[in-house]
């Protein structure tokens, strides 16, 4: 009999072994503010659409799962220098992006908008009508590339660490445009009187994914599966839902 308990606390000693083994241990960093993706509620907790999908896939993937709040333009470097494992801060999937890091499935795609005081006139498309103005980016996003692409040398941009500075200087008539992913724009511009949308939504890149470093392959295979799974068995859609008035699936 002692025998058989020895050898029974040996196997479930092994069990829990193994079960120890296979849980992740992560770090995930997000930008905040950035409303509705990632922000702090009333009670100052962590919250948003890429929030409450981290949790689930973090979950999913029986991970213990840290969140880092990083600002946007230091991402890549702390990546890089590991001071958290994944990115999961609506991070668009570029070419240039890519050949620093290793990027999961992209997992949604939003476009580009453009927001300013009601008492904005002009055709964003038009170059020499913008000639002169000032435009508001946030800095290393998609936004800030395209702008400086298409206008830099016409507008004056103004590029800022976060999405709430850049809307305190539209609100204080410091710029007459910006352009924010466009869910952004909507909670956090067109929430407030006085402002509106102008031109049409533009998109960008090849949707949003997950980054993670190049030689995470492993770890890569494993926030794919999640990420999966989360939309196949409709965890994805609920969370959707809860913040967003239309599909961001890609």
């Amino acid at each position: 009999m002692r025998k058989l308990i020895v050898a029974a606390s040996v196997v479930l000693a092994m069990m829990a072994g193994v079960a120890h083994a296979q849980e992740r241990n992560l770090r995930i960093a997000f930008d905040v503010p950035y409303e509705p993706f990632e922000y702090k509620d009333d009670n100052g907790e962590l919250t948003g659409f890429e929030v409450e999908l981290a949790e689930a896939m973090c979950e999913e993937m029986n991970a213990n799962c840290e969140f880092v709040i990083q600002a946007w333009d230091g991402m890549i470097p702390g990546l890089l220098a590991r001071k958290f494992d994944l990115i999961m801060s609506s991070m668009s999937i570029t070419p240039e992006r890519a050949e620093q890091v290793l990027f999961s499935e992209p997992y949604y795609n939003t476009p580009g908008g453009w927001f300013a005081p009601e008492s904005f006139n002009t055709d964003v498309t038009d170059m020499e009508a913008m000639e002169g103005k000032t435009v508001g980016v946030q800095r290393g996003t998609t936004m800030d590339t395209f702008v400086t692409e298409e206008m830099g040398g016409v507008v004056s941009i103004k590029r800022y660490t976060t999405a709430d500075d850049m809307v305190l200087d539209l609100e204080g008539q410091r710029l007459d445009v910006v352009f924010v992913d466009y869910p952004v724009g909507e909670q956090t511009v067109l929430s407030k009187e006085g402002f509106k949308e102008v031109g049409e939504p533009v998109k960008l890149g090849q949707g949003v994914g997950v980054a993670m470093r190049k030689r995470d392959k492993e770890l890569a295979e494993e926030v794919n599966a999640a990420l999966a799974t989360l939309k196949e068995d409709g965890t994805y859609d609920t969370i959707m839902d809860k913040y967003f008035a239309y599909d961001i699936k890609m």
